[in-house]
């Protein structure tokens, strides 16, 4: 790749520029140093130290995507409006052209900017509401995110124009087909578009480099709480943003490594957990540990119905939950096919070939925390939801927001039974009472109605036989309407049965198929 040099303004060392870069960050003295026309060069600022995340991506690395190879020059990380800094690397590619590596909430998204047709026309960054869809790059994109983050470090060669503190406005969107597209609101939009990737589909190579993506391992962290002085084990230490103190249940912010004291919790509730935090248990292939346990609530028609989420992590899963609403469980996790934001605002959708039908729409109230979570989570925090189901699986939304940001969270659960809770943790759990809302109905399934099926059949092969046979006074017709209705008793039953849970299973949502006006 061709490059130039020019001396930084700022110490004088010399900073060289790979054709098509902007800004490359002074390795001597830490300055951003901006290239303008005519070989002039500004100091846009010195930039900050980088922040430790968990990336295993550095500077030098090669790899090859869709047959083009590339080169790791750069990298920016920006500092999330809601907390969390996510790194953006910056890949040069053959003739001046660039590509661009997000890694953020541990998926990697591979993008590339789609210049737009002259005369393209795009909202205004405040008219991009989550949920709206917008028409572009031969997709319908349903917006997912909207925020403003800070340039908050940075290293290296980058193809724009980085200030150090900046603000960042950018909205991140979704269609379903899978790929991600993001809008970067400078002085001009900016689209790139592109899908999630994982490492091996990179083909990294340089020195010093082992593919381990599937060997994931995470250390526990020794940390003592800034405020009593008590002992917690970080067992997610690169991925935690709070941690709720066990010993006096003060809640604090993990930043760098080090606890900073935010607030006491208020609430002095004492609530039993189930499985205790460090339980490590086996569920869907991979080996969880429980990290956090929350309480949360919604109200509906006056009435409080509270649920337990317990939060499991596995380094090369990452982060998923256990819900115990009513004593029946669900394992969630992240879509394992792509579903629109917008879906969360109408009735219902097609997903993995079922119909999803909404079940209820409200609030969510968090009550109580304990242990550590990925986003600074506090007591009192509310989202709007939206549960779509079709069981065994639910769908749900989660929007929250500032004035910074806004986003909707995507999720899906399936039914899981107290047994599969049992044999995963060792130990035990409560029985579940009534109709869970994801519960899988267990009748006899269709073997029941082929065998009522069958033995009508020879009811009825055997009247018309003995009717044919005899001469003198035919056979009994009663006698096999008898029979039919005996045979018939435990599959009508069992379609009344199956009503019956059916309609316990909609009896507290305001969407109840069965409702009467």
């Amino acid at each position: 790749m061709k490059r130039r040099t020019a001396s930084c303004p700022s110490c004088g060392a010399p900073v060289i520029f790979p054709i098509g870069g902007i800004v490359a960050v002074c390795d001597f003295c830490q300055a951003s140093v901006g290239r303008g026309g005519e070989g002039v060069v500004e100091n846009y600022g010195e930039v900050a130290d980088l922040i430790e995340t968990s990336t295993k991506l550095r500077r030098g690395l090669t790899g090859k995507y869709n047959k083009k190879e590339f080169t790791v020059q750069g990298r920016v990380q920006y500092r999330h409006p809601a907390g969390g800094v996510w790194d953006e690397w910056y890949l040069a590619l053959p003739g001046g052209r660039w590509a661009w590596l997000a890694e953020a909430q541990g998926q990697t998204y591979m993008m590339t900017e789609v210049r737009l047709k002259q005369g393209t026309s795009l909202p205004d960054y405040d008219a991009m509401d989550v949920g709206t869809e917008i028409k572009i790059a031969g997709g319908n994109f349903a917006v997912k995110e909207r925020g403003v983050a800070e340039n908050a470090s940075a290293e290296g060669d980058i193809p724009w124009a980085f200030r150090p503190g900046g603000e960042h406005h950018f909205v991140d969107m979704e269609d379903e087909k899978g790929r991600f597209a993001t809008l970067e609101y400078g002085d001009e939009p900016s689209l790139f578009v592109g899908r999630a990737v994982s490492l091996a589909d990179l083909k990294l190579v340089g020195q010093g480099w082992q593919m381990e993506e599937e060997k994931i391992a995470t250390t526990a962290a020794q940390l003592n709480c800034p405020k009593c002085g008590g002992q917690l084990t970080l067992r997610a230490p690169d991925q935690t943003l709070r941690v709720t103190c066990v010993h006096c249940n003060s809640l604090l912010d993990a930043e760098n490594g080090k606890l900073i004291f935010f607030e006491k919790m208020k609430s002095k509730e004492q609530f039993k957990i189930a499985i205790p935090l460090g339980s490590e248990g086996k569920l869907f292939g991979h080996q969880y540990t429980v990290i956090g346990f929350m309480r949360r609530y919604a109200v509906w028609e006056g009435k409080t119905f509270p649920w337990n989420e317990y939060l499991l992590y596995e380094p090369s899963a990452g982060f998923r939950w256990l819900v115990h609403n009513e004593r029946h469980w669900s394992f969630v996790r992240p879509p394992q096919n792509s579903i629109s934001p917008g879906k969360g605002i109408g009735k219902g959708f097609q997903h993995n070939g079922k119909r999803f039908r909404i079940y209820d729409r409200g609030k969510a109230h968090v009550r109580y925390v304990i242990g550590e979570f990925y986003w600074k989570v506090k007591v009192g925090e509310t989202v709007r939801t939206a549960d779509f189901i079709a069981p065994p699986e639910m769908v749900s939304f989660e929007w929250s927001g500032s004035k910074k940001s806004e986003e909707v969270s995507i999720s899906e659960a399936t039914y899981i039974t107290p047994e599969r809770i049992e044999k995963a943790f060792g130990v035990s759990v409560p029985r579940p009472w009534g109709v869970g809302v994801i519960q899988p109905f267990e009748g006899a399934g269709m073997k029941l109605y082929y065998a009522w099926a069958a033995f009508a059949a020879v009811l009825i092969i055997l009247q018309l036989a003995f009717y044919t046979a005899s001469t003198r006074t035919g056979a009994d017709g009663w006698l096999c309407l008898y029979g039919l209705l005996m045979v018939s008793a435990v599959p009508v039953g069992m379609l009344f049965y199956q009503g019956s849970f059916e309609k316990k299973r909609w009896e507290n949502s305001d969407y109840s198929p069965y409702a009467t006006e």
